[in-house]
């Protein structure tokens, strides 16, 4: 029998800053493991995060950040890469889009690998560079980034 994935909303206080390190850091995103102090501070500054997990061990997590009103910010959405291509990651949105489901602006940031465009061009997501009846740009500032 194949272990059943538990999604759940959660207060950010009832995940562990180590369990965040580690499923953080299985897919790689240093720039939040490298200080666990502000990763728990951004956490915890969430609006709403939501979890999974299989066998009670974290596997997944969503989280964003919003007025609740008039934009939701889809901040992070990660699955331990063992768990991947499972379906998990669409669930995880899928909470998120009908939690916030009476905001009309969901926004989110990604990189430009061809798989995670196709994932949120599939759950209903618009490439900015690609709108041609609604005009809209996206700008970020990241500080300690450069471009190019």
């Amino acid at each position: 029998m194949s272990p059943v994935a538990q999604v759940s909303d959660i207060a950010p206080a009832e995940l562990t800053t180590a369990e965040l390190c580690g499923l953080y850091a299985s897919v790689g995103w240093t720039s939040y493991t490298d200080d666990p102090a502000r990763l728990r501070a951004a956490i915890d500054g969430s609006t709403w995060v939501s979890t999974i997990r299989v066998d009670n061990v974290l596997v997944g997590l969503v989280r964003v950040v919003s007025d609740d009103v008039s934009v939701a910010y889809v901040q992070d959405i990660l699955v331990h890469p063992d768990h991947q291509r499972k379906g998990l990651g669409r669930r995880l949105l899928e909470t998120a889009l009908e939690r916030f489901g009476h905001v009309r602006q969901k926004v989110l940031l990604t990189d430009d690998r061809p798989e995670q465009l196709a994932f949120y061009r599939s759950m209903g997501f618009s490439n900015t560079r690609e709108l041609t009846r609604t005009r809209l740009n996206a700008f970020v500032r990241i500080e300690g980034a450069t471009l190019g």
